[in-house]
């Protein structure tokens, strides 16, 4: 098998055009639990090779995460924490032991190259389709807010969202524990730690949205209000597995999957207070809005940012090193460009130049556009899946 084109794009070692030395990027990083070989995390990326019925990871995923384990840190794709969590067809779970099962082949794989590695927890809200769902459930978010033109993916190609079902007090309180659930299979699975995904449109950004969350009890209403799914869930995760395991990503002023953040500065700044005396391991800082947030937030936040720009300031290592040299982020992910470079910190290290990101195969299917990219190293005469 040979590994799917892709566009070349030279991209050395030393100053970019973004005005970032590279080199910045590839010393080691050392806080509290987190023992890093440089600072390059590969940012989760949602690949949909899962077995969609039973949601167990990919018997390809072992090679996947074990091709990229030069990342200082890797942040796996996210998985679902209860059955209304999943996202769409090929998604992977943490709630069966055969999933538990599945990822510590990945674990102990990526832990043989001496790697760290983190899992992202994921509860999608109303971004989900009843025919995703179990006997054909609505999909659930803090109030029954439907998306409009726009169609999501589904096993039976693109539908039309429908509009989901508010959450009832006692639902609320199940799904924090649900995060609790699958932190416990985490450690169990033989990750580092946890990232929960707090960003992008999913149910917990869409707890903290003006125009997703109307609702008038102790879960919306006031900032206050808006943020206390989003702390619960925190506070839960980090009772079951430690402080210094637990990362949370944030998307702050993030127009995707159709959400507004009136104040997004007071909001996210609110949060923050909230969270950084609790010691976790990281920050997530996805920047892709108006309001600068990774400066903003590095000024309240005493311990690790993670960094990931995805908007006026293009995700790339000049950008990232950029940020690590101006102090306003300790550790830098990207997503794409470690689909196509598995190898991508030898190559910023050595200069070679770089595949661009993929243009076909990105999500489902086998190994192929998934775990079929070689290094730069390889012998281009040998396949990369047997």
């Amino acid at each position: 098998m040979t590994a799917a084109t892709v566009t070349g794009r030279a991209q050395g070692a030393g100053v970019t055009e973004e005005g970032g030395d590279v080199r910045e990027l590839l010393r080691p990083y050392r806080a509290g639990r987190l023992e890093l070989a440089n600072q390059l995390a590969m940012a989760p990326m949602t690949r949909g090779q899962a077995d969609d019925v039973t949601g167990v990871p990919s018997p390809h995923a072992t090679t996947y995460y074990r091709q990229r384990a030069g990342a200082g840190l890797l942040i796996t794709e996210g998985v679902y924490v209860n059955a209304l969590a999943k996202g769409g067809p090929g998604i992977p779970g943490l709630v069966t032991d055969a999933q538990t099962r599945g990822w510590r082949e990945v674990t102990d794989a990526v832990h043989a190259e001496g790697d760290t590695i983190f899992t992202q927890l994921w509860h999608v809200g109303r971004m989900t389709h009843p025919l995703t769902l179990p006997d054909g459930e609505l999909p659930v978010a803090p109030s029954a807010v439907a998306i409009e033109g726009t169609r999501i993916f589904t096993r039976d190609g693109l539908l039309d969202h429908v509009t989901p079902r508010e959450l009832t007090v006692g639902e609320i309180a199940r799904t924090v524990e649900d995060f609790a659930s699958a932190a416990r299979r985490v450690v169990a699975a033989g990750f580092d730690g946890v990232e929960i995904h707090g960003a992008n449109g999913y149910l917990i950004q869409q707890f903290i949205a003006d125009n997703t969350n109307l609702r008038t009890d102790a879960y919306g209403g006031s900032v206050t209000g808006r943020l206390r799914f989003a702390t619960e869930v925190v506070e839960a995760v980090v009772a079951e597995v430690g402080a210094d395991r637990v990362g949370l990503r944030v998307s702050p002023d993030n127009a995707e999957n159709q959400l507004a953040e009136t104040d997004a500065r007071t909001t996210y700044r609110t949060l923050v207070d909230a969270l950084d005396p609790l010691g976790l391991a990281y920050l997530h800082v996805l920047c892709n809005g108006a309001y600068e947030a990774i400066a903003d937030l590095r000024t309240r936040w005493s311990g690790t940012l993670v960094a990931n720009t995805n908007g006026p300031v293009p995700s790339s290592p000049g950008a990232g090193a950029r940020l690590v040299r101006d102090g306003d982020a300790d550790v830098v992910a990207l997503g794409r460009l470690f689909m196509t470079n598995p190898d991508l910190p030898a190559r910023l290290a050595d200069g070679t130049p770089l595949a661009g990101p993929p243009t076909e195969n990105v999500y489902g299917g086998g190994a192929e556009g998934y775990a079929d990219y070689p290094a730069a190293t390889d012998d281009p005469g040998v396949p990369v899946i047997a």
